[in-house]
């Protein structure tokens, strides 16, 4: 949520680099759009926003997630960051500030709110292993081909075992929110995935389809 183009760009860059599936917004009302209709994890704030301001987005989302929040903004007095962590936010970064430091701090508070957000080698008994960084799948060993679609469902899933997601939540994740085909496809794409990682793809271990509803996870983690 940043009003600068360059500047969400950038920031847009250094995270996906780390693995991160960005979605972002240029003024507020369509920010408050894209959480309420996404399963969003992490909240990036620019306060300076043209229409709603930050604090009042923060204080919206705030009435109804503790999904964690880092403001970014020009205001560098104690009185404007100590108003920011009141209001909600879980930390405070003041321009100019280094695109790796915000990397820095958004994998430091998901390790401190879900390991498996930021975790950077995700294994699993059975010798399934996600090397996030790498953007490379294994099984035993052995690299596991998977196209784009096919490993961002994957890694969606396996980030937050036995969570439930839902075809429109997966589709979300794979291709964005330009989206506009048939969300039957993800069928497909987790078919092609169990054929590749599951011993036995009619009886799968990791991928678990939830009838009526969609998928889940259920690899442990090793």
């Amino acid at each position: 949520m940043e009003d600068e183009p360059k500047a969400l760009s950038v920031v847009r860059a250094y995270l996906e680099r780390e693995g991160h599936r960005v979605f972002e917004a240029m003024d507020g009302e369509r920010a408050l759009a894209l959480f309420d209709s996404l399963d969003i994890d992490f909240v990036v704030l620019d306060l300076m926003l043209p229409d709603v301001s930050g604090e009042e987005i923060c204080l919206r989302i705030r009435s109804s997630s503790r999904v964690p929040i880092i403001m970014l903004t020009a205001k560098a007095a104690e009185a404007d960051r100590l108003n920011g962590l009141d209001i909600g936010a879980d930390d405070y970064l003041v321009k100019p500030f280094s695109p790796r430091e915000l990397v820095a701090r958004v994998n430091a508070i998901l390790r401190r709110v879900n390991p498996l957000e930021s975790a950077q080698t995700l294994l699993f008994e059975g010798g399934l292993a996600i090397r996030v960084a790498e953007q490379r799948v294994f099984l035993n060993d052995t690299p596991v081909l998977l196209t784009p679609a096919e490993y961002r469902i994957l890694l969606t899933l396996a980030r937050r075992p036995f969570e439930v997601f839902t075809r429109e939540q997966l589709i979300l994740r794979a291709f964005g929110d330009s989206y506009d085909g048939y969300d039957r496809v993800v069928d497909v794409h987790v078919k092609n995935i169990r054929q590749k990682i599951e011993a036995d793809s009619r009886r799968p271990v990791y991928i678990q389809t939830v009838y009526g509803t969609g998928y889940r996870f259920e690899g442990k983690p090793s």
